[in-house]
């Protein structure tokens, strides 16, 4: 019997919640941090160690894959989760973001986005149903509604005209995953509106007459600052229905996944910990390390002693201040292990406090320390 997507929402303190996501190919604590596998892969780590780090879900991207090596292919193989050796949770981007970026690359139709590709400048075309087919092929657990991320700055009717847009897609979207979907597979709404809370309650009200099982805030994180970001959360948030679970795209350092777990969202997605890793950057509770800095050049200590990832506990700090310093492989390798673990370190921090009411403590702790 095919387990069924669901959402549990098993305590509060304050906003912050602590829930737990079913799917077909198994359960997702939250709040919960995706490490980013876009083309299939978590750069620079076995999927057996993504697993050991505590990640319950990753994420693939469906720009990336329709591009290489193509989803029908992909699906002739047997599917995302066989493909990349991980048969956990994935979620797939739409490709929206990314349509984005190619600025100079694509044009913007009411039916859709054609584009040329990054890597030969072939021309291709990405709708709202193409894009769920192509989710659908890769078979996904959690899928995204096909929507244009409106960029920053954006006048109000700018991002008017693009949240529209979206809700109109969004529709499409869901008709779309109704006909290509398999059974216990879900479909999350995007909220788009830019910066004005007008928009972000219109685009929040449009998808819940849409009816999503889930809920994703788009649109942030592109250059608005921590600040603005929170401001947005704090006025969205409250539109979104609090049985259903909240994610928010592309966020984030981990002062932006705390503060964001404040206000009640319960997934989060971020390149940052394995990129920030393959250009020597660490995260700890301590605050950041750069180990290309020579004060690690002799420093016979690991990076955290207490950890259960080998990365951060049997290595030096001078031997990957050496890899990182060298351009070696393994040192982009280990960093990014350390940090993803990092992260998953804090998200389960964050779920023990919330189970045991002491959030707001935790979050005073954790910054006091993190910040130094």
């Amino acid at each position: 019997m095919v387990e069924m997507f669901s959402y549990e929402l098993m305590n509060c303190d304050g906003a912050a919640r602590r829930g737990r996501v079913t799917t077909p190919h198994g359960t997702i604590e939250t709040p919960a941090f995706m490490p980013v596998g876009t083309a299939a892969t978590v750069k620079g780590m076995l999927p057996e160690w993504v697993r050991g780090t505590g990640a319950d879900i990753v994420l693939g991207n469906t720009y990336h894959l329709m591009l290489r090596p193509g989803a029908e292919l992909i699906a002739e193989l047997g599917g995302l989760h066989k493909f990349m050796k991980w048969p956990h949770p994935i979620l797939t981007d739409s490709g929206g973001f990314q349509v984005m970026s190619l600025s100079k690359l694509r044009k913007i139709t009411e039916e859709g986005v054609t584009f040329q590709s990054h890597i030969d400048g072939s021309r291709h075309t990405l709708s709202p149903e193409r894009s769920l087919e192509i989710q659908a092929l890769l078979g996904s657990d959690i899928q995204m509604a096909f929507d244009e991320c409106t960029p920053f700055p954006a006048t109000h009717s700018e991002a008017k005209k693009s949240m529209d847009l979206s809700m109109r897609w969004a529709t499409r979207s869901k008709t779309a995953f109704e006909k290509y979907s398999a059974p216990g597979q879900a479909i999350f709404g995007i909220v788009q509106g830019g910066v004005y809370e007008d928009l972000r309650r219109r685009s929040a009200e449009a998808l819940q007459e849409i009816e999503f099982p889930g809920y994703a805030v788009g649109g942030l994180a592109v250059g608005e600052g921590q600040c603005e970001m929170f401001r947005v959360l704090d006025f969205t948030l409250p539109h979104l229905p609090a049985e259903k679970p909240r994610y928010l795209m592309g966020v984030g350092t981990p002062l932006d996944l705390l503060g964001a777990v404040e206000r009640g969202v319960d997934m989060f997605d971020c390149v940052m910990p394995t990129r920030s890793g393959r250009h020597g950057q660490l995260f700890t509770f301590d605050g950041k390390i750069n180990i290309k800095n020579a004060r690690f050049k002799d420093d016979p200590s690991p990076l955290d002693a207490t950890s259960e990832c080998p990365a951060a506990r049997d290595y030096s700090r001078a031997y990957l201040h050496h890899l990182i310093r060298s351009g070696e492989l393994l040192g982009a390798m280990l960093l990014s292990w350390a940090n993803i673990d990092f992260y998953q370190r804090l998200m389960a921090e964050m779920r023990a406090a919330i189970e045991e009411e002491r959030f707001e403590a935790f979050a005073v702790e954790f910054r006091a320390r993190y910040q130094g």
